[in-house]
């Protein structure tokens, strides 16, 4: 029996892209991935995540990669329908017995069938809160999204300086986009406009040119 695992990195930052990953392997592998030590990324460092990616590739039956750029985030009304969009995809690309979903919706039930409204086919789905860490498969979607979205971040590291995770909670991060905007008129295309941490940016900046004007 063929299961897929779903999960997610890059919800929640400003800066930086939504990676939604599926991950399929044969139930008969799963023991494998016990052996690995897999587990919801948020629990592994960066040096063993990376370590188990290249063994994941190697032991899964498929996986699909979905980036999701800051300009599409910020021109969908809804994060949670942008993801059911992008979970829709990967289980229609990959043939799956059953997916473990880790739901970011509390509603589990209601999301399955949000989940399912949109397949090709008929395939059970299990979605629930936190399954990167009750299900090897959703635990291994984890560690590819992850390891995937921080190889992007490296990427624009190259380009715009360390800026940190992305995150808002970040020092670093926030202090890159407040030097950015005073410097410039308007953020790079990897920053996400519609989040409020950059909304009160722009709102500051304005006032600023305001206060300046009046003077």
């Amino acid at each position: 029996m063929k299961i897929l695992g779903i999960d997610e990195s890059g919800r929640g930052p400003v800066l930086g892209p939504l990676v939604l990953c599926g991950y399929l392997i044969d139930e008969e592998k799963l023991p494998l991935l016990k052996k690995l030590g897999v587990k919801d990324s948020k629990l592994l460092t960066a040096e063993k995540r990376e370590a188990m990616f290249l063994d994941l590739k190697k032991i899964s039956d498929g996986i699909k990669i979905i980036k999701v750029p800051a300009h599409e985030i910020d021109s969908s009304d809804n994060l949670n329908t942008l993801e059911i969009r992008k979970m829709q995809e990967i289980i229609n690309s990959l043939q799956a017995d059953i997916v473990y979903i880790d739901s970011p919706e509390k509603n589990t039930k209601k999301f399955s069938q949000k989940i399912t409204e949109g397949l090709k086919n008929d395939v059970e789905i299990v979605a629930e809160n936190y399954a990167d860490s009750k299900y090897l498969q959703v635990g291994a979607a984890s560690i590819v999204a992850k390891v995937t979205r921080d190889a992007d971040i490296l990427k624009l590291h190259k380009i715009y300086g360390n800026f940190g995770s992305g995150y808002t909670s970040d020092e670093r991060t926030i202090a890159f986009l407040k030097d950015w905007i005073k410097k410039n008129k308007e953020f790079p295309l990897e920053v996400r406009k519609s989040w409020i941490t950059i909304e009160e940016m722009m709102r500051e900046k304005h006032q600023k040119k305001l206060d300046a004007f009046g003077k």
